[in-house]
């Protein structure tokens, strides 16, 4: 393991999903997962998402962003809700996180978009978001 890799995938892993979040994650590993846990931070978060920090190819709200299309066609409900909050955190706009969701719901089908939108209205309502009043 690149401890230099893992040190930048737990920075932006914190970023995008919170501190709290993160502590969780490794506060409930284990023997049988510890290593998943390291591994996702890694590389997942290390080489992926934090090239955004040093390549700049693509930002973190595009990361965000592409995300959010590939978790809804996978169905993912529960990572969906993460990284719809880490969207939020990243500065992606309601209007941006808006038109991403009604391309899943052309590209992945309506069952998909209305569950997409259902998901979303959850994670504004926790996060205390009002889309009436919200720029």
């Amino acid at each position: 393991m690149s401890q230099e890799r893992f040190e930048a995938g737990l920075k932006a892993r914190k970023e995008v999903l919170g501190e709290e979040y993160v502590a969780k994650a490794f506060d409930n590993a284990d023997r049988f997962n510890r290593e998943f846990q390291k591994f996702i931070t890694e590389y997942c978060w290390g080489a992926v998402w934090g090239d955004a920090d040093t390549t700049g190819a693509l930002s973190r709200k595009q990361h965000s962003l592409n995300n959010l299309c590939i978790l809804a066609a996978l169905n993912r409900s529960h990572e969906f809700k993460v990284h719809f909050r880490g969207a939020l955190r990243n500065g992606c706009t309601l209007e941006e996180l808006k038109e991403t969701l009604i391309q899943i719901t052309v590209y992945c089908g309506v069952p998909a978009g209305v569950e997409a939108f259902r998901l979303a209205r959850e994670v504004l309502d926790a996060e205390g978001i009002d889309p009436e009043t919200a720029k």
